[in-house]
């Protein structure tokens, strides 16, 4: 019983190293830290997106190391949306892509996703790529998962263009 329970570790734990591998592969490296000012501006710009639209939704940035840095809540948004908006931002940061792929992966088949500590599969959560270099995520919830997405592009969208200026 003891070997049967060892052999299902191991290949637990070759299974999980095999899924973040895949997950991990071509995604940009890190940069320095989303800092107050670009945390800001992408709350904004997802903000603006979701009043424009009408859509109640919780709005998270998070930086690198999927800190909160900037959370937003509009009136009327459901309460599970805030921690949700919270888990998209950190997957999205901590994995180094969009929620979205571990949300494809799942429809796939590829069960061994919800596994992986902190894969949130649901789209919505979108890192912030600046120079190449992930400085944070982006988590939306509150309407559908892909208006969720729309306004966390937004907000990277709004960043990039006050960037240039």
């Amino acid at each position: 019983m003891k070997q049967i329970r060892k052999l299902t570790a191991v290949l637990s734990f070759a299974m999980l190293g095999f899924v973040g591998q895949a997950v991990a592969q071509g995604a940009p490296d890190y940069g320095l830290p989303v800092n107050e000012r670009a945390a800001q501006l992408l709350v904004d710009g997802a903000l603006a997106e979701a009043k424009k639209n009408n859509w109640n939704v919780a709005i998270a940035v998070v930086d690198t190391h999927g800190t909160l840095r900037q959370f937003v809540i509009r009136d009327g948004t459901q309460l599970g949306s805030v921690e949700v908006a919270k888990k998209k931002a950190r997957a999205a940061a901590l994995f180094r892509r969009p929620t979205k792929a571990f949300q494809d992966a799942l429809a796939g088949g590829n069960s061994a996703i919800t596994a992986l500590p902190g894969a949130f599969p649901i789209e919505g959560g979108v890192p912030v790529v600046v120079d190449g270099k992930i400085v944070g995520a982006v988590g939306v919830s509150g309407v559908t998962s892909q208006q969720d997405a729309q306004i966390a592009q937004a907000g990277i969208d709004h960043l990039l263009s006050q960037s240039k200026n």
